[in-house]
């Protein structure tokens, strides 16, 4: 049997990230985010996930929603994976605290 990966799959994948990022982040400041490697780590992780399965959508389905950031989150994640060693940790934390909530809420709003 085929395991056809749609739409609707990377949907809730790239959901499911974000709301590990929101959860994980509620009440950490950019100082212990920045001091907690495992946490960085992970932060940055989910980040790339998010990007590899918007990636993975259709170009029907990203047409549909051109209120989602589409190039800012392939942008992201080209700077987190080639440029990893030297990424902005302020401009993480803005995206984590900020950004990732707002794409979570616009994803929702379906």
């Amino acid at each position: 049997m085929d395991n056809i990966k749609g739409d609707n799959y990377y949907i809730l994948k790239i959901k499911k990230d974000l709301e590990f990022i929101i959860l994980h982040m509620r009440d950490v400041g950019i100082e212990e985010l920045g001091q907690n490697e495992v946490l960085l780590d992970s932060m940055l992780f989910r980040m790339i996930q998010i990007s590899e399965n918007a990636r993975k959508l259709t170009d029907e389905y990203k047409q549909s929603r051109k209120d989602i950031p589409w190039s800012a989150l392939y942008g992201m994640r080209n700077r987190l994976v080639h440029d990893y060693g030297h990424v902005d940790l302020s401009i993480v934390y803005e995206t984590l605290k900020n950004d990732i909530p707002e794409v979570l809420k616009i994803l929702n709003q379906v």
